[in-house]
């Protein structure tokens, strides 16, 4: 592959190196694979159905070793108003969520989500709130 992109500006509010790629070559293909892929490994959905199939969080450690590259894992920038009376008081933090079926034997949970706030106090993210999430799902949806 060859192509010309731009660092980003910020990298706490980006997962990627790079952006505005463009003059994008495929210079070399693998050898096509006439098998099919299993479904975790497929073409990503949408962008809605991730939305609708609501997400749980994922261990960084379990993200980058075993989901990685799967259609249902992800790592994302994230932006925390610290200050609801100053929304411009922000800070960053990568998250790892998972859209993937309740009955991943690769899952694990990550630590409970903890947003630092307004004068020192925090707010932590309890395990009801992914469970509320995706119980529309079933466990193998």
């Amino acid at each position: 592959m060859s192509g010309e992109s731009e660092p980003v500006e910020d990298p706490r509010t980006e997962i990627a190196g790079l952006y505005k790629t463009a003059k994008l070559e495929v210079r070399n293909r693998p050898a096509a694979n006439l098998s099919s892929p299993p479904p975790w490994l497929d073409v990503p959905p949408a962008l809605e159905v991730y939305r609708a199939r609501g997400h749980r969080r994922l261990d960084p450690k379990t993200y980058e070793g075993k989901c990685r590259s799967c259609r249902w894992g992800a790592k994302m920038a994230v932006e925390m108003i610290i200050d609801q009376w100053k929304p411009t008081n922000v800070k960053w933090r990568a998250e790892t969520p998972c859209y993937g079926p309740k009955s991943c034997s690769l899952y694990r949970a990550g630590a409970t989500r903890k947003v630092p706030g307004r004068k020192g106090m925090s707010w932590q993210e309890e395990d009801w709130v992914d469970e509320e999430a995706t119980r529309h799902r079933a466990d193998d949806d």
